[in-house]
């Protein structure tokens, strides 16, 4: 039973993310390419989403790190009250993108890690 729930939640925070990728995760790479500020800032996020996920998997030893790391994004939309937060359109949108989406995008830095 416990390998089937911790698959469940493997296959429902993979589906977060890669949704959270093709908004967030993509454009803001891709963007990080031409803009140096940006790519920056991103490392910076995403260090700083690293080390939440170790911390908060040291805590809940059981739960996968792509469990966590989707909560992680789904906490971020829902206290901003914007579960359907969106990105970005061009390049250049993205480097005077918010704290938000930067953050959402070093999400998806790390879930490509993991």
């Amino acid at each position: 039973m416990f390998q089937l729930n911790h698959a469940l939640l493997e296959v429902s925070a993979r589906k977060t993310l890669n949704r959270l990728d093709r908004s967030h995760g993509v454009p803001a790479y891709l963007a990080s390419r031409e803009f140096p500020s940006l790519s920056a800032e991103l490392d910076q996020h995403s260090a700083a989403v690293r080390d939440i996920v170790e911390a908060a998997a040291a805590q809940a030893a059981t739960t996968p790190p792509l469990a966590i790391l989707a909560g992680y994004a789904r906490g971020l939309l829902d206290e901003a009250g914007r579960p359907g937060l969106i990105s970005p359109q061009s390049r250049a949108d993205w480097a005077r993108a918010g704290w938000l989406q930067l953050r959402l995008a070093g999400v998806c830095q790390v879930a490509a890690g993991l």
